[in-house]
């Protein structure tokens, strides 16, 4: 008797709990446990995006690295994009077979812009067969539509250009190799950043840049960030970055095969 009293009244407490909404399913128990706020998803999270510069130094004509070994320095590039695990790469001083091989191997995808030598697209050499020399952006998404133009001066025989990309992602990647002869005022250099400035600011959608500018002081147009690489190991300060996305950050790798050290990029993209 006192078994099934006790027995009743157990069942009668639950069922009153139950009635009362004070114990839950294990079900609720586990999403209620699943969901504490420090758990929670920030709000402010937004979708990561990431990019590699590298300068190549790969014409073969330019002395530029007395260690710049080929295809040492086109294996090191991929190695590199596989281990930052990249958005996006922007080369100078390319070469279009050496982007072709470097994206083959990647599984990236990209575009190539030639620059004109003396008048006339410049054949890589030391070794040939290498195709043309140029700049070249690579992306992890596939590319939607491109672009790329020379400035309206460039000094001595080689032109310089801009190229832009725009994935499908929604993200404009671009960069430029700038020419050689100083920052001044009314130089050939500075007329050339004030024109990259332009083309940036023209994008309209989420927009990052990144090149061998070869200038201290910034391209960037207003409204947008500049990062630079002042604590590079090598011709430090003339790399930049330039963009609209949201809270960027730098990283410098020091390089074995090419004259400039590698800056990795890592921002977020507009919610």
């Amino acid at each position: 008797m006192i078994s099934f009293s006790l027995t009743r009244l157990r069942a009668l407490l639950i069922g009153c709990l139950m009635t009362a909404g004070l114990l839950l399913s294990p079900s609720v128990a586990m999403a209620s446990a699943m969901t504490q706020p420090g758990d929670a998803p920030s709000q402010d999270a937004r979708p990561p995006y990431s990019l590699l510069q590298m300068n190549l130094c790969l014409s073969g004509y330019a002395g530029c690295y007395a260690r710049t070994q080929y295809p040492k320095i086109v294996d090191e590039v991929v190695e590199r994009i596989r281990a930052n695990d990249v958005n996006a790469v922007t080369l100078n001083e390319a070469c279009s077979g050496d982007v072709a091989e470097i994206a083959e191997r990647t599984g990236y995808h990209f575009r190539f812009a030639t620059v004109i030598y003396n008048g006339a697209p410049l054949a890589c050499k030391a070794p040939g067969g290498r195709g043309e020399f140029g700049n070249a952006v690579l992306t992890k998404e596939a590319v939607r539509a491109s672009e790329d133009a020379p400035y309206s001066v460039f000094s001595g025989v080689e032109q310089r250009r801009w190229l832009c990309v725009t994935t499908a992602r929604g993200v404009d990647v671009c960069t430029s190799h700038l020419s050689t002869d100083g920052e001044a005022p009314g130089s050939t250099n500075s007329t050339q950043c004030a024109e990259l400035a332009q083309v940036l600011a023209s994008r309209g959608r989420a927009t990052i840049f990144a090149g061998d500018v070869n200038r201290r002081s910034t391209c960037a147009p207003a409204g947008q960030w500049t990062l630079t690489d002042a604590a590079a190991t090598q011709a430090p300060g003339i790399q930049h970055a330039y963009g609209n996305l949201a809270a960027p950050t730098l990283e410098l790798e020091r390089t074995t095969y090419t004259d400039h050290d590698a800056l990795v990029i890592r921002a977020g993209l507009p919610k």
